[in-house]
């Protein structure tokens, strides 16, 4: 889990911890939404313009065996992201 995950809050069931969940950590099957982007700069610009925005729907369609890339459905068109922008993507 990536540390700067844990700046946003979310209540665990479990102990009543904080955590966030990122795109990387998202299962094959799962719809999820996007509620924040961790990356500055062109990086975040970049995942902005693949049209991954705040409150955007996300489908994980498939993993690669290694992790990486990671092939969604966002907007109707399939996208593959890497593991290392996946890892900015905070979903719930």
């Amino acid at each position: 889990l990536w540390l700067g995950a844990f700046l946003f809050a979310k209540t665990d069931k479990m102990k009543g911890a904080f955590f966030m969940k990122t795109l990387r950590e998202a299962k094959v099957g799962e719809t999820v939404k996007v509620v924040k982007l961790t990356g500055e700069g062109p990086v975040k610009r970049r995942i902005m313009d693949m049209g991954i925005t705040k409150n955007v729907e996300i489908f994980v369609r498939k993993v690669a065996p290694l992790g990486d890339p990671i092939e969604v459905t966002v907007r109707n068109y399939e996208l593959s992201i890497r593991k290392a922008d996946a890892e900015m993507i905070i979903v719930e």
